[in-house]
């Protein structure tokens, strides 16, 4: 008989092995890389040669394509929101030193070396108007955000699972498409980014998949909750100066569309992608309630891909405060 278990008791049973989650899927801080790693030595000869280069290839860059390396920074800068969100969530204690609190704290501080490396690139290339990229940032950590995730881990891992897989595609794609016009600075850049992004990707769907063995129905449930809601990405209520929350947001995901640096066939690939991950269609043991959870989530990519095909993206380009005019 299914018996229904508390969500701090699952957490519980899972923060013995925090440990092991650190040491397989992050980078100890003296080894991994830092974003001075990847920048030019103002200190060094050639940093007026390299500074030249940055900018020369960020002129260079396609409008949407700027655009949306702009926003990837915006959102990676805003990371102190989602880790106060995180410490909040269901059977993670922020008092404690070691266990999940220890995890945020840890994977917290490998995302916030994307918002520096980003910040410091756009800073050198003289194309962006800092103070208007700064306020947006300000905004969107002002406005908070809200993921349909309530406190609850089985949706904060569900959503984290999506995001960080939906954030390396971003990353990944500008980097390949700054290589193919010579950019390998900035390839460099987001694709450090990137294998960052699918590490910690690899980490959430990990425990995922953990608690699945232990409570499978309450997560087959949780994860449809997170699908009906539809994944929000984080920085959902963007905005610049002038606008209110959210305003911004769609006209920026347009530009990322246009580029195709991320779009809305991403989105199915990857609901595709986690069912096939966490093996859905063969999960049992599951209550009536889960088991049409599950028939609901194996039809959704093929309802997704319908609309998907029917939609198309506005042409018009949306004028960003961020860019130099």
């Amino acid at each position: 008989m299914y018996q229904k278990l508390v969500r701090k008791e699952v957490m519980g049973i899972l923060e013995k092995e925090v440990g092991s989650f650190l040491e397989k899927f992050l980078t100890p801080i003296e080894k991994i890389w830092q974003p001075s790693d990847m920048l030019p030595d103002p200190s060094s000869d050639e940093f007026k040669h390299d500074l030249e280069e940055i900018q020369t290839f960020a002129r260079e860059m396609p409008y949407d394509l700027f655009v949306t390396l702009i926003g990837d920074c915006i959102t990676e800068e805003a990371l102190p929101s989602y880790e106060s969100w995180l410490m909040g969530v269901d059977g993670i204690n922020q008092e404690e030193k070691v266990g999940w609190a220890n995890w945020v704290r840890a994977w917290t501080a490998e995302e916030n070396r994307h918002g520096d490396l980003l910040n410091k690139y756009l800073y050198l290339c003289g194309r962006v108007n800092m103070r208007e990229v700064e306020i947006t940032t300000q905004y969107l950590i002002n406005d908070g955000f809200d993921l349909g995730t309530s406190m609850d881990p089985y949706r904060n891992f569900i959503y984290t699972s999506f995001q960080e897989t939906a954030t390396n595609i971003s990353h990944r794609r500008v980097g390949t498409l700054a290589k193919q016009s010579g950019n390998g600075k900035l390839a460099k850049m987001c694709g450090v980014i990137a294998a960052d992004e699918a590490r910690h990707a690899k980490a959430y769907k990990h425990f995922v998949a953990k608690i699945l063995e232990i409570d499978p129905s309450e997560m087959i449930l949780a994860f449809e909750d997170m699908m009906r809601k539809k994944i929000v990405m984080p920085a959902h209520l963007m905005r610049q100066s002038g606008q209110k929350a959210g305003e911004l947001w769609g006209h920026f995901s347009d530009a990322a569309q246009r580029c195709m640096v991320y779009t809305g066939q991403d989105y199915i690939n990857i609901m595709k992608d986690l069912l096939d991950e966490w093996k859905i269609e063969h999960v049992k043991g599951l209550t009536e309630k889960a088991e049409k959870a599950q028939e609901y989530l194996m039809k959704l990519p093929a309802r997704l891909q319908k609309i998907t095909d029917r939609v198309s993206t506005p042409d018009l380009q949306f004028q960003f405060n961020w860019v130099k005019s």
